[in-house]
């Protein structure tokens, strides 16, 4: 399985990518699929249930919220952070949500966003399920998700972990260990990182490829630096690192 350096690390919003970021577009996909499949005009309401550990844990990662983001139309690497919460919280409020960002359904959060401490689907420990209802409150369209980790999504009905696919690229220089890849570095003469761009030269330019890594760089800087400016109380209390506005995953 060949696997770039720029899906090892990525931008989203925290805290974490498996229970913030996955949510977040597992609820866009179902958004978008509504509008492909022509119910979105038909909606009336959307309903969210976080089972396993998304569940147990979703209020203090912020899964419920990424949920809610999601539906909205909003992308983890884009959204803005800074008015994320206000985000959520008016449509808490006005009761309502801009699915897609554009159509209008009625919005109750204790009911439309569920999070089961005790309950799990059965292919993974990070599930979700989403439905649309129509007027009448007949299931229009209902999908179940995954968040495998490092943000990946996949669809309920692809099974889980064992039906993600593994990028079939053919890398110069391909290596599973750490003792591959130092041997490559001796028997070519090559740096570790010699080995890795000319992997990465695979996939785009070299152009391309510093542009996207100067990105992460700065994405990480700006954490550093909101963490040093930034005053008050971490949310999802004292054993919960919720409190980062943005960061890149490793």
């Amino acid at each position: 399985m060949a696997l770039s350096v720029l899906d090892l690390f990525s931008v989203g919003i925290g805290p974490s990518s498996s229970h913030t970021v996955g949510p977040m577009r597992a609820a866009k996909l179902f958004a978008d699929g509504l509008k492909g499949d022509g119910h979105l005009s038909a909606t009336r309401r959307v309903q969210a249930e976080l089972f396993g550990s998304l569940g147990a844990t979703g209020r203090g990662h912020g899964s419920d919220k990424a949920v809610v983001l999601g539906f909205k139309g909003l992308d983890p690497e884009t959204v803005d952070t800074a008015t994320a919460n206000d985000q959520v919280a008016a449509a808490a409020l006005d009761a309502e949500l801009m699915i897609g960002g554009n159509h209008r359904v009625d919005f109750n959060w204790d009911e439309d966003v569920v999070l089961h401490r005790r309950k799990s689907l059965p292919a993974h420990p990070n599930g979700m399920t989403f439905r649309a209802l129509d007027h009448a409150g007949a299931v229009l369209s209902e999908r179940s998700f995954y968040s495998i980790g490092g943000g990946f999504v996949v669809d309920g009905d692809a099974g889980g972990e064992d039906r993600v696919v593994a990028d079939s690229t053919v890398l110069p220089y391909p290596f599973t260990t750490a003792d591959e890849l130092l041997a490559i570095c001796k028997r070519e003469g090559m740096s570790i990182s010699d080995v890795m761009l000319a992997n990465e030269l695979t996939w785009r330019s070299e152009a391309e490829l510093r542009e996207k890594l100067l990105a992460l760089w700065a994405v990480m800087r700006e954490c550093v630096d909101n963490g040093c400016a930034a005053e008050g109380i971490l949310p999802g209390g004292s054993t919960s690192g919720a409190g980062r506005r943005r960061y890149s995953r490793p």
